[in-house]
């Protein structure tokens, strides 16, 4: 039997377990990269773990979340990152060099690489063959100190493409249409892999825009085929050095085959409030739109932009339409700025906001009250854009620039003009000087990690009680994000102080629960979490499971959990349990008392279920606990920084 391009490159970085669909494995992680919003943790818990230089091929530091916001947290984030990614061994982008996804893909990322990242987006990288994945930092950290990533030796679904996408229609409608397919819940333990002819005919930042949004899928990562196509991008980039092929055997086999012609795709929308809630963009045609945002991670590539650039060129923005412009990287823009399609944008009427994640997590930009907005980000989740009446659709740039030439929903193939499409550029502007190098030996010793006041430790940890004996802290419904559970946006400043941070847990959904919790752990009462399916999809931020373990949250009953935050709970502490019966989900309400008898014993020895004593109720009903032999002894340490740190003496 053949190999298909996940196989090939997760066997070729196996060093723990065995290869077989369904189990655990470990792998080599070759390149990392954090992010400013989880990387001032990620980088405190590496320097707890006192490995005083990084393992990898290559780590990558970027600041492009928190880059634009009031008070001095940021900017002291910024310069500890700075300075120890200087002593430690890590290249670092600064502030205003682009998006991480963006520049990772254009500058460091290589076909059949492993690179590890602590946001759930880095699936990007899967545009050039890499095995690109999401995770909390506590694990980029492990990664960057050479420990192995441990994942589910997963089942892999081939996405076949077949014809080619007809003029206004794009990549982002690809991705849309697998959303519709497969959904955003039920996907764990997956790996989408396109290929088929179509496949060909789709250039490096079409396919990248493909599977940056499979995050939203809740697979383990997606990953493209790397051909000639790759070849001419890497090449256009200075790094044809980089190129290999790789592609799958003929007789490759998978877990099933989902066929999409291109040539039959229409422009589509993800409606409020999920990535999932597919629509036609003209089941909407004529509704009026307040607000237009093209970039992000997803699509802000020099040929996004420069189409947009194009279509606008004889028209003005209406005057009840804002548009607003994130492009992915510095190189765009000096692109834009070289060829005249920036000011074509600004001429239209186009806000250019900062090369950065700003408008897509709700740091900038935000819509007003109850307003329709069309954007080209990756999630619409209920108040991520920092406007909690919004509503958000998520559009191809096709779409997104007829909505804001039109000032109403237009299916942009209604616009009457001819599709001004942008090939890849034979050769992109490349200037890497707002990458810093690190220092190395007596010099790297020298450097000394500055720390502003809001940086404080990382939290500690203790091992999973004999006995759980709590409350009900909060009972939430299906589909919880992580934005749900701690908030990104202004609150964000706050990342590198959990205390203070914590005060913002599930603050968009229950205000008290900070008070309720903090009350209970002081008491001696531990915190328990229910919730319903598809719990903490969304963003790796480690942070949804850091401050809630700070609180106190020693256990998550739900009906089911997304791969990085189940991950992310298990470092911290917190003991994942799924219901075994689902209707005893609805037995439970928000204050019942629980109790959990010889919690720690089932956890360490490897029992598959534990009975929970609803004592408020007088009921009892049995979880299971779905842990690997290495998350039971995780959770017997207190989590994955003290485990690791008894493993190295």
């Amino acid at each position: 039997m053949g190999l298909n391009v996940v196989e090939k490159i997760l066997r070729a970085h196996l060093v723990e377990g065995e290869y077989v669909q369904g189990q655990e494995i470990g792998i080599r992680i070759d390149q990392t990269l954090t992010q400013d919003a989880t990387g001032t943790m990620a980088y405190l818990q590496f320097e707890a773990m006192g490995i005083p230089r990084v393992q990898t091929e290559l780590s990558v530091s970027y600041i492009d979340h928190n880059t634009v916001q009031v008070g001095f947290e940021n900017a002291d984030d910024h310069r500890y990152l700075m300075s120890i990614a200087k002593k430690i061994g890590v290249q670092l982008s600064r502030p205003g060099n682009g998006i991480c996804h963006q520049l990772h893909l254009e500058r460091f990322g290589v076909p059949g690489k492993t690179l590890l990242g602590s946001d759930s987006h880095t699936p990007t990288g899967g545009g050039i063959g890499m095995i690109a994945m999401g995770a909390g930092g506590l694990d980029v950290a492990v990664a960057m100190g050479g420990g192995a990533f441990s994942i589910t030796a997963p089942r892999v679904v081939k996405v076949n493409l077949t014809g080619e996408l007809r003029d206004w229609v794009a990549a982002k409608d690809v991705i849309l249409k697998v959303l519709e397919k497969y959904g955003v819940k039920g996907n764990v333990g997956r790996v989408m892999e396109y290929g088929g002819p179509g496949a060909a005919t789709l250039s490096v930042p079409q396919r990248a825009t493909i599977t940056n949004m499979g995050a939203e899928l809740g697979v383990t990562t997606s990953v493209f085929p790397s051909d000639d196509t790759t070849r001419a991008f890497l090449e256009a980039q200075g790094r044809e050095g980089d190129w290999v092929e790789l592609l799958p055997d003929a007789d490759a086999e998978y877990e099933e085959i989902f066929d999409v012609d291109l040539s039959t795709l229409q422009p589509l929308f993800a409606a409020p409030h999920s990535p999932g809630n597919i629509v036609t963009v003209e089941s909407l045609e004529g509704t009026p739109v307040d607000q237009v945002a093209i970039g992000s991670c997803t699509n802000s590539s020099y040929a996004d932009l420069k189409m947009a650039a194009n279509a606008v060129e004889g028209h003005k923005l209406p005057e009840a339409t804002v548009l607003g412009i994130g492009a992915g990287s510095r190189q765009v823009v000096e692109m834009l700025a070289e060829d005249g399609g920036y000011l074509n944008l600004v001429k239209f009427g186009a806000r250019f906001w900062e090369n950065a994640c700003g408008f897509c997590i709700g740091n900038h930009g935000s819509p007003k009250t109850g307003a329709f907005a069309v954007r080209t980000s990756n999630r619409n989740f209920f108040g991520r854009s920092g406007t909690k009446s919004a509503n958000v659709y998520l559009a191809s740039p096709e779409t997104a620039i007829a909505c804001a030439i039109t000032g109403v929903v237009t299916d942009p193939r209604k616009l009457g003009m001819p599709y001004p499409k942008v090939e890849t550029p034979s050769e992109f502007m490349i200037d890497d000087s707002m990458i810093v190098a690190p220092a190395d030996g007596a010099a790297a010793e020298a450097i000394e990690i500055v720390r502003g006041p809001n940086i404080g430790e990382p939290p500690g940890a203790n091992p999973v009680p004999e006995t759980l004996a709590g409350v009900v802290t909060i009972k939430v419904e299906d589909k919880i994000t992580t934005d749900h559970i701690i908030p990104a946006g202004a609150r964000m400043k706050y990342r590198s102080n959990v205390p203070k941070y914590s005060e913002f847990v599930f603050e968009i959904v229950d205000d008290q629960f900070h008070g309720r919790a903090g009350a209970n752990r002081d008491n001696g009462v531990h915190n328990v979490i229910v919730a319903g399916e598809s719990y903490g999809q969304g963003s790796s931020r480690e942070h949804a499971a850091i401050c809630p373990a700070y609180l106190g949250v020693k256990a998550v009953l739900a009906k089911g959990l997304e791969r990085i935050h189940t991950a992310n709970l298990i470092n911290f502490g917190i003991v994942p349990l799924i219901f075994d019966d689902m209707a005893d989900y609805d037995g439970i309400e928000q204050g019942d008392a629980l109790e959990i008898p010889g919690l720690h014993e089932a956890v360490t020895s490897g029992a598959d279920q534990v009975t929970v004593d609803n004592k408020t109720k007088g009921t009892s009903f049995a979880v299971n606990l779905d842990l690997s032999e290495r998350a039971r002894l995780l959770l017997g340490a207190g989590g994955r920084l003290p485990f690791t740190k008894q493993q190295m003496g």
